[in-house]
């Protein structure tokens, strides 16, 4: 059942890539139905809590201990069912009792993710909001884990199909509600839940059907559930970290008017590559290398890391210098009418262009930590990941009262690059598995220079669209099109990565 380590990408990727073109339907239609006021804004707030809490838990701490744990069993399967089972009880209970406790403290919940809300109706509408849409950690934090048993046996296509149906029922939902007169905040908020639970149902199946079956059980406390709390621990207090550090940002954009739905539709459109590239490297590397290492495999190690690099350069680099010329033609294409004024798109795409400077730091983080976590190290990320947090809390506050709500994007991309540079830096006694190999040595620069000609192509192009009379969506489309075509054909010219190489990478797997 071993799939290839690029196949695999692939997989993920293109399922991602579709789960992204959907999210930006939904984003198009949230845009234009609530804009960026305070219905909007107290959604995005309370949606953004569950999802907080899920990283935490379920794909940050919980996964990156357990999946590394798992691998190592899969040679006996019953084993390795009795280890997934035990670890779903024990997630199960204890994210039942966070759930509980959520709902009851929520209006302190809203105060820490955005009080600036205090005082106006934001704040009620987002505890409210907050309350109905909590469950969903619970269902996704489930799905989170058992996607993570089927990717560690190379199953991929399911629990990377999951956030589909998200979207899709998001979208089923707002029409509906318009359909009937709803109250569109409460219809969002309502639907969340049954987004959970379809995701849950469909990765639950996926298993089922493949002789992984999970239901609640009363939780035990074994020596092997110790050693998964052990590992994880520093994991979730890493990820407590990084949670800090979207809090910071919440709480920088809730005190100026618009600036939570500016920072939320930017980060849509530059998690489209992240959600591409990075989020499929990740998935597929960490079981990989945990294989690798437990077969003392350091040469098929470092090829893994090297083509996991590789791959995500060759996309993440073009897609930065991209999303930095062109980012108020995407803005003003895809979320300019209705609720969502030109100002909105003004100030989204200033906020897009911050992030997009850091969009390769964010995939580098997803491709360096494995390195660590299947080595069951979680506490050196840990640190690098509080002092990366420092980093942003000066940044984000510091340069608030000179560039307003870009105070957040500012530091959090400020910050993704010291981690970046921390993680780098404590791979060096990690041996061959951690080494650039001279395939990756050779393409780096290749891909940088065919990622900057590519954005001074796309700028000369923006200019002379602008002076023509297409319409707004007919040159993006140009512009993203045209833009895609250069920068291979450059790519492969230069030498960065050739067709024949990454057909080869595909097949060999």
């Amino acid at each position: 059942m071993k799939t290839g380590l690029v196949r695999g990408f692939l997989a993920v990727g293109i399922w991602t890539l579709i789960s992204r073109a959907s999210g930006f339907v939904r984003d198009i239609l949230m845009a234009a139905w609530l804009g960026t006021g305070a219905m909007a804004e107290a959604f995005l707030i309370a949606l953004s809590l569950p999802n907080m809490f899920r990283r935490f838990f379920a794909e940050g701490a919980f996964n990156t201990a357990f999946i590394p744990m798992f691998s190592k069993k899969l040679e006996d399967r019953d084993e390795a069912q009795r280890f997934a089972q035990q670890a779903f009880s024990g997630l199960f209970a204890v994210v039942l009792v966070l759930s509980a406790v959520a709902m009851i403290l929520m209006p302190g919940l809203v105060w820490l993710m955005a009080s600036g809300f205090q005082g106006d109706e934001r704040f009620d509408l987002a505890v409210e909001y907050g309350r109905i849409t909590f469950p969903y950690i619970l269902l996704i934090s489930m799905a989170s884990m058992i996607s993570g048993v089927l990717n560690a046996n190379g199953r991929f296509t399911a629990a990377a199909a999951a956030p589909v149906l998200l979207n899709l029922l998001f979208i089923v939902a707002m029409y509906l509600g318009r359909w009937q007169g709803w109250d569109l905040g409460l219809t969002l908020a309502w639907a969340t839940p049954v987004t959970g639970i379809a995701q849950l149902a469909l990765v639950w199946w996926d298993a089922h059907r493949t002789g992984w079956t999970f239901r609640p059980r009363r939780p035990r406390m074994t020596p092997e559930m110790r050693h998964l709390v052990a590992v994880a621990l520093p994991a979730a207090f890493a990820g407590g970290v990084v949670q800090i550090n979207l809090l910071i940002g919440r709480q920088v954009g809730s005190r100026f008017e618009g600036a939570i739905g500016w920072l939320s539709y930017s980060d849509r459109l530059y998690q489209l590559p992240l959600g591409v590239v990075g989020a499929a490297v990740a998935v597929v590397l960490l079981p990989e290398l945990a294989r690798r290492l437990r077969a003392g495999d350091h040469a098929g190690g470092q090829q893994a890391f090297s083509r996991a690099t590789e791959f995500g350069l060759f996309l993440t680099l073009p897609s930065a210098f991209a999303i930095a010329v062109i980012a108020d033609p995407m803005v003003s294409t895809l979320f300019e009418r209705g609720a969502f004024s030109a100002f909105d798109t003004q100030q989204t795409a200033a906020a897009l262009v911050v992030y997009a400077l850091g969009l390769p730091a964010f995939v580098l983080q997803k491709i360096l930590q494995p390195l660590y976590f299947a080595r069951e190290d979680t506490r050196t990320p840990f640190r690098f990941a509080l002092f990366s947090m420092v980093v942003n809390a000066a940044v984000a506050f510091g340069l608030m009262p000179l560039v307003g709500f870009l105070a957040a994007a500012l530091g959090t991309t400020i910050a993704a690059w010291v981690m970046v540079g921390q993680l780098w830096w404590g791979t060096r006694a990690m041996g061959q598995a951690a080494r650039a190999d001279a395939k990756l040595v050779r393409a780096f620069p290749r891909l940088l220079a065919a990622s900057a000609l590519m954005a001074g192509a796309l700028w000369v192009m923006r200019a002379w669209l602008e002076a023509g009379s297409l319409g707004r969506a007919a040159s993006l489309a140009i512009l993203v099109f045209g833009g895609a075509a250069i920068y291979f054909a450059l790519a492969f010219v230069i030498g960065g990565y050739r067709p024949s190489e990454l057909k080869a990478a595909v097949r060999r797997g």
